[in-house]
């Protein structure tokens, strides 16, 4: 035999606990399908140990055994059951307050507890160092295969209050039980972010989910959608040409808004487009472009009011000049929903309903899309 700890412990709140490196359940875990209330171990790696005294100093001694030790009648309460520690085990104090090392095998044990006057310190309820012990207690551990719980011996009233505790308790959950929950609230989380995504995205796209056409898109789609998203919508079924055809007419709308239409170096540009023609020079280089947007004295300046109304100081040809970089892209669903936006910023605030009001009466075949 040899003698692991033998001190006063502090205990709090009546418990004191022998553990590993792993997290335990609580009082009702621990306890769960047990016929003792002193010792709970239902809860894997720990044992869940019940005091007289509520908060103070206890006498505690731990044994380890070979085998299994003789019983000592003139302990008052007695019980048994088993354990299997995972990791470094200890006996732990409530909230940590004190640490005592068990030199504990990862192997199945049984364990003894015993308890003497716990009547008289559960009257005391709380000890003050320079009063005299009331309450010991002695675990003892020996090698032992698993088996069920036992109460050997019950004298006190505060250990039949425990014992019946117990006998209250459901079993705890089996390993397998626990995993099918963990895996049922995985799933649950899982549908929880998945739903916060899709509420997510349904703001982003104007109320309602994109088909797969739209969501691809993605960007200038998403951005007028949120303005007006049964356009869009009709916008992706009227088919290709069409699509080319309103890109085109948007674009010259918008130049004809920021005024633009008539400067010398970009009419030609807007005449290629027409045409279906790649965009002459400077247009063949976005930084040139801009540039020559930026710098030419002849490019009127006027300024419009941001969509959201903060801000009235954006220059309208800068605003209105991507549009024509729609001209350039291979999808017609992209290149109008491209000039749609630009335009949107270019008209400015409470504006871009003017000009997509537009849009449906210069193209019939929306409406018809729409309805």
């Amino acid at each position: 035999m040899r003698t692991l700890v033998d001190d006063e412990v502090w205990v709090h709140y009546g418990q004191i606990y022998v553990q590993g490196e792993q997290d335990f359940g609580g009082l009702f875990e621990c306890f769960g399908g047990q016929d003792n209330g002193l010792c709970g171990a239902a809860s894997p790696g720990t044992l869940y140990l019940i005091t007289g005294l509520h908060t103070g100093k206890v006498g505690f001694t731990v044994e380890l055994h070979d085998q299994a030790p003789p019983l000592d009648g003139t302990w008052e309460e007695i019980v048994e059951v088993s354990f299997h520690p995972e990791g470094d085990t200890a006996l732990v104090g409530w909230g940590g307050e004190g640490f005592w090392p068990l030199d504990l095998r990862e192997i199945d044990y049984r364990v003894r507890y015993c308890a003497i006057r716990m009547d008289e310190a559960r009257e005391l309820d709380t000890r003050m160092e320079e009063e005299t012990q009331v309450d010991r207690y002695l675990l003892q551990f020996w090698p032992a295969p698993p088996g069920p719980d036992r109460v050997l011996k019950q004298t006190s009233a505060a250990a039949d209050y425990w014992h019946g505790f117990a006998r209250e308790q459901p079993p705890p959950p089996t390993p397998e039980e626990k995993a099918e929950v963990e895996r049922r609230a995985a799933l649950e989380r899982e549908r929880e972010r998945e739903q916060a995504r899709l509420r997510y995205e349904e703001r982003e796209w104007g109320g309602r989910l994109p088909g797969e056409r739209l969501r691809q898109l993605g960007g200038s789609a998403k951005s007028v959608a949120r303005l007006d998203r049964p356009l869009v919508d009709a916008l992706a079924e009227v088919g290709p040409a069409a699509q080319r055809e309103i890109a085109r007419w948007v674009t010259r709308r918008v130049f004809v808004e920021a005024q633009l239409d008539d400067v010398g170096w970009i009419a030609p540009a807007l005449e290629a487009m027409d045409r279906g023609e790649p965009l002459p020079e400077p247009f063949d280089d976005d930084r040139k472009a801009w540039d020559r947007l930026l710098s030419d004295e002849r490019v009127p300046r006027t300024t419009t009011t941001s969509l959201d109304g903060r801000h009235d100081n954006y220059l309208q040809q800068a605003m209105a000049f991507p549009a024509l970089f729609s001209a350039r892209e291979e999808d017609p669903l992209c290149a109008t929903v491209g000039a749609l936006w630009a335009g949107a910023v270019a008209f400015g605030y409470g504006l871009h309903g003017v000009l997509f009001d537009e849009v449906r009466q210069a193209f019939p075949a929306i409406a018809e899309h729409e309805s």
